[in-house]
């Protein structure tokens, strides 16, 4: 059974810095993209970064611009998300994503496992 685990999620004030993990279980990022998508309230769900099998690195057109920043651990076959700098709008619920090989681009249809989202809040 193919399944992501998210952990990190949390409260925290605005400038703070917050860590998302994501544990791939039953598949190897060797083979997998990872990546993350976040919902804020009220709002669709969006592509935030994915890393590619490969290592490549997929920033989506919403993503903060050099607030974010996507890794991976190959040999824990993990990914993080280090997000600094917070702001409110940055609040919502963080979903960890797989697609085989490739990152998704812009169809969720290639995302083949969904973790349960991992909500993170920015107030003071």
């Amino acid at each position: 059974q193919l399944q992501v685990v998210e952990s990190g999620g949390g409260l925290v004030q605005p400038g703070g810095s917050l860590n998302l993990s994501c544990a791939a279980l039953g598949f190897s990022l060797d083979y997998w993209a990872m990546g993350w998508f976040r919902q804020a309230p009220g709002k669709e769900r969006e592509g935030v970064l994915c890393i590619a099998s490969g290592g490549g690195l997929t920033k989506y057109p919403n993503a903060p611009k050099g607030r974010f920043t996507i890794s991976r651990d190959t040999a824990k076959n993990t990914v993080t998300l280090q997000m600094n700098d917070l702001k409110p709008e940055d609040s919502g619920v963080y979903f960890c994503a797989a697609s085989q090989f490739y990152c998704w681009g812009y169809s969720e249809y290639y995302v083949k496992v969904w973790g349960q989202g991992t909500l993170v809040t920015v107030s003071s």
